[in-house]
């Protein structure tokens, strides 16, 4: 009915996957016209020319579910569409679907099917052509816990950050406190084994440059160094900070101590966090349409 060239002619055309060419010739026994209404039918051709746009904007999401809990982030091209009801009944359509279906990570959670049996992938690019801006789904994880721990979860700015923490213990005040901090701190690591060797490496390298460049001995510079990677920790590992709620300079890891509890684990996604976005000139933009 169709070659490959066929295949390879259409996603030219349309800018479509692959895929999802060969399916729309299958579907129109070949016939090259009709393959693009399809594809522009089913709102394929349509997000695959915004496939190029930057979505840096978004929510993130987290839900429980007994020793379940899931965590991703769905991005758009700009805030006013978080505010959406098609774009927030998707979050909320997906979060439902991810967190009692029996995905792991990312690829599976792209294949999970919804209600009306369309893939997470296929609703993805629906919504974009629906709601008419780039949408993505960017990241997820599973996290599963024992019966002798507890999760804490907290949203910040509607969504904006999102924390997931695993605690050792059965104080969900105390888990939501640390998750509040984990979203408001952003700490790289839990603890200091967790800093892996080569970063630690690195950054006492710049410390002990650091201490010569302002005279101190050469000798002296390993003992006084100790204090500084501790003070790195204090910056970057979750257990070492101060907690936010203390009042005496108190650590989060002292915090869930006192409390009979001790940090698992620790995840936090920020909406956008490390896609560069693009900058726009309104005014310039407006002129150049009128320009065109």
């Amino acid at each position: 009915m169709f070659s490959a060239s066929d295949v390879k002619k259409l996603r030219e055309i349309t800018n479509a996957g692959m895929m999802d060419c060969k399916k729309a010739l299958d579907q129109t026994n070949g016939d090259m016209d009709k393959a693009i209404e399809w594809l522009r039918e089913n709102g394929i051709a349509k997000a695959a020319k915004k496939e190029s746009r930057i979505a840096a904007e978004g929510l993130t999401e987290a839900a429980i579910n007994d020793n379940d809990a899931i965590i991703f982030e769905v991005n758009c091209e700009t805030d006013f569409v978080t505010k959406n009801d098609k774009f927030v009944s998707l979050i909320e359509e997906l979060r439902k679907a991810l967190l009692f279906s029996d995905c792991t990570d990312y690829e599976s959670a792209l294949n999970v099917k919804l209600e009306d049996g369309k893939t997470v992938s296929e609703r993805i690019v629906e919504k974009t052509a629906t709601i008419g801006e780039k949408i993505s789904f960017r990241r997820f994880e599973r996290i599963t816990k024992s019966d002798d721990e507890v999760f804490g979860a907290y949203s910040h700015m509607g969504g904006k950050i999102t924390s997931l923490v695993v605690l050792k213990g059965d104080n969900k005040d105390v888990a939501r406190d640390i998750a509040m901090h984990n979203a408001a701190m952003h700490p790289l690591y839990v603890k200091p084994s967790d800093v892996p060797t080569e970063v630690l490496e690195h950054e006492k390298e710049i410390m002990r440059t650091e201490l010569l460049n302002e005279g101190k001995p050469a000798d002296k510079v390993e003992m006084i160094l100790g204090g500084k990677v501790n003070k790195y920790y204090e910056e970057v590992c979750l257990e070492n900070q101060v907690f936010i709620k203390a009042e005496n300079k108190e650590t989060v890891k002292k915090y869930a101590e006192a409390n009979g509890c001790e940090v698992v684990s620790a995840i936090r996604y920020e909406v956008g966090e490390g896609i560069e976005k693009k900058q726009e000139n309104f005014a310039e933009e407006v002129m150049s349409q009128i320009n065109g």
